[in-house]
Parts: structure tokens; C-alpha cells; sequence
């Protein structure tokens, strides 16, 4: 059993910030693979399925996002889950709009939702890094993460979430670098080659008509068969 974490604060006015891309990426997952309704537990929203005969829960923790790690702890004691059980999908101001990077363990580099995880977990578990860009400026960057997404960011927000739902199969079987690569394919798909240009065919010469052996006879009989 695994456990996905998508890291956002709760209510519609946050739904579209930068800071909620992680709750996006969970809930295309549930979407894209028929997961059961979402329901209250754990301090969040929790719903059940299976990605490629392994069962998944995807977490959406409402604590907002300083205390995520209390709903994770809950979900992790629950379930008798280890830290090595849980991926965390959580915003990146150092990475580019769009790119993504999956690592296992490691510091939280100042998030605060992966702080919270910290404190109740370990460092152990994985992240889904999911890069939104960085303001330009440290004391930007808090009205940068809680602003929304401008309109022109979604389409390549569409591609990056259509990608995760595609690759999630190989990120619960452990498969980190065929999830990259699902999400790539989304992300900038593959030219189609274009088709060669064909000669025109020519045209066969036409077969000389069969010559008709019969006997007057047998044609009239044939007639009337």
C-alpha cells in the first residue's frame, strides 16, 4: 500500500494558487483512475483505488499547509505505513514553471508543508517536486506561492497534470524514471514524423479482353441459365 500526498490549503479562494498544485496533481490522479469519492479523515479529504495492482490512498490534508504533517502522521499510523510508503506532492520555487523531479528524502528547503512532514515523519519519504518558479525575490515569495496561476500558465498546467495521471501507475510501482517520462511526453510530445512524399503510381497497362470461345449455342444457353 502506498500513500500520495498532495500538499494545499483547504477552500475555494486558495483553489487555484500555486501553493495548491499539489492538491491539483492528487486530484487528477482520482480522476484519471476512478478512485472512490473523496471523504473527510485524517484532518483532510481521503479517497481510495488502485494504480497498477497496488492500492493507493491519496491525502489532501486541511490543516493548511504549516501543519500538513499532523494529517500524515495520522493517515501514516493508521494504515501502519512507514515514511518509505509516502509520496509527497508539493510546489517548487527552484525548479521552472512545469518541470518536475522525483527525490527520495532529503531537507525541506524551507517549505513549510514538508517542515510539518518533517516534524512528524522523517525525511524519509519521496517528493514529487513540481516547479511553479521563483519570484525573482525571497520577501515575494509568499504573495507569489498563495497568488493563483496566471491565465496563460494553463495550458502547460493541463499537460503537467494529464502527465502525472498517466505516469502514477509507475510512480506506485516505484518506477521514478518511467514516471518522468510520462509526464515528459506531455509536457512536449513527440513530432509525428512527416509522412515521405510517394511517386505517383502509374498507371498498368490494361489486359487485352478474354476471347470468348463459345459456340453460338452455348451462348444462347447461358443466357437463360
Amino acid at each position: 500500500m502506498k500513500l500520495f500526498v498532495g500538499l494545499g490549503n483547504p477552500g475555494a479562494k486558495y483553489a487555484m494558487n500555486r501553493h495548491n498544485i499539489g492538491f491539483m496533481a492528487v486530484d487528477e490522479i482520482a480522476a484519471s483512475h476512478g478512485f472512490s469519492p473523496w471523504r473527510k479523515k485524517f484532518q483532510g479529504q481521503l479517497c481510495e483505488g488502485s494504480l497498477g495492482g497496488e492500492k493507493v490512498i491519496l491525502l489532501k490534508p486541511e490543516t493548511f499547509m504549516n501543519l500538513s504533517g499532523q494529517s500524515v502522521g495520522e493517515a501514516l499510523r493508521f494504515y501502519k505505513l512507514t515514511a518509505q510508503d509516502v509520496t509527497v506532492f508539493h510546489d517548487e520555487l527552484d525548479l521552472a514553471p512545469g518541470k518536475v523531479r522525483v527525490k527520495q528524502g532529503g531537507g525541506h528547503a524551507g517549505h513549510n508543508g514538508l517542515r510539518s512532514i518533517h516534524q512528524h515523519l522523517s525525511p524519509d519519504y519521496q517528493r514529487v517536486r513540481l516547479g511553479i518558479g521563483h519570484p525573482g525575490r525571497k520577501e515575494m515569495v509568499s504573495g507569489y506561492v498563495l497568488h493563483d496561476f496566471p491565465k496563460a500558465d494553463l495550458d502547460w498546467i493541463d499537460d503537467l497534470l494529464r502527465g502525472i495521471g498517466d505516469g502514477a501507475a509507475h510512480l506506485a510501482a516505484g518506477h521514478a524514471d518511467k514516471f518522468m517520462n510520462a509526464v515528459a511526453l506531455r509536457r512536449a510530445p513527440e513530432r509525428e514524423s512527416k509522412p515521405k512524399p510517394q511517386k505517383p503510381k502509374q498507371p498498368k497497362p490494361a489486359e487485352p479482353a478474354p476471347v470468348d470461345t463459345r459456340t453460338a449455342l452455348q451462348k444462347l444457353a447461358d443466357r437463360f441459365r
